[in-house]
């Protein structure tokens, strides 16, 4: 368990920093400035809306995951023999055989987080909504950059939509005081979930962040988004997953 915090920990360091130089190239020239939407369609393959984009991880392109189980709406524990197969590649393999047009096959693997009472949380008992996943760190400068345009969108989607903002916490570098000190001065009010365990980095294979996934009320990812995503992109993938 130590060795997995230690190489995830380091890893996020790397790409942080490398993100927030990216960050700096591109309010240098807006006009290269790159499209992060990573769209997943229903023949396996991924494309994006406009520019190609490569993600810097996702939940199906590892077999460690092939152990965990996939969020099955009315029913986190079980899955059918076909959800679980096609858990764990990305082969293209459909966990529905009459997948609908524009439905990712894949299903978001469940994880367990904590909320700020320490109550356990799975991302299994937020199906019935979409849901926008997210993962942060408040050392993690681009992470922060993206807060505003999250809050903002929290506000006017809420009702509809789960918000889950997942915390790496560590324990380290990243404690619940730290984040939630982070979190009570600057005023954010979505919902926030703390990965004591790294469970959730480690399900989804999180070595850079920001990261955010947007997946549908039935538990289907539908999109990634890699590094700070701005206003106009999250409400993409909003609509995506309200459809």
């Amino acid at each position: 368990m130590e060795n997995k915090k230690t190489l995830i920990i380091v890893s996020i360091l790397l790409v942080a920093f490398i993100g927030g130089a990216s960050l700096l190239y591109a309010k240098l020239g807006t006009d290269m400035k790159p499209d992060n939407l990573l769209i997943q369609n229903n023949g396996g393959s991924t494309t994006t809306d406009t520019t190609t984009v490569t993600p810097e991880v996702s939940a199906n392109d590892t077999a460690d995951n092939s152990d965990k189980t996939p969020v099955t709406p009315g029913n986190s524990s079980e899955t059918d023999d076909s959800s679980s197969e096609s858990n764990g590649t990305a082969s293209g393999n459909s966990t529905e055989g009459n997948a609908t047009a524009g439905t990712s096959p894949f299903m978001a693997p469940d994880f367990t987080v904590y909320d700020r009472e320490g109550n356990t949380v799975r991302l299994s008992d937020f199906l019935g909504k979409p849901v926008v996943l997210n993962f942060w760190a408040s050392w993690c400068g681009p992470c922060k950059s993206e807060m505003p345009d999250f809050e903002e969108i929290y506000k006017e989607y809420g009702e509809d939509i789960h918000f889950v903002m997942v915390n790496l916490t560590d324990g380290d570098r990243e404690t619940m005081d730290t984040a939630t000190t982070f979190l009570d001065s600057s005023g954010y009010t979505f919902p926030v979930y703390y990965d004591k365990d790294i469970d959730a980095a480690y399900t989804y294979q999180v070595y850079g962040i920001p990261v955010t996934y947007f997946i549908n009320a039935e538990g289907h990812l539908i999109a990634q988004g890699s590094s700070a995503l701005d206003a106009e992109t999250i409400k993409r993938g909003i609509e995506m997953i309200l459809k």
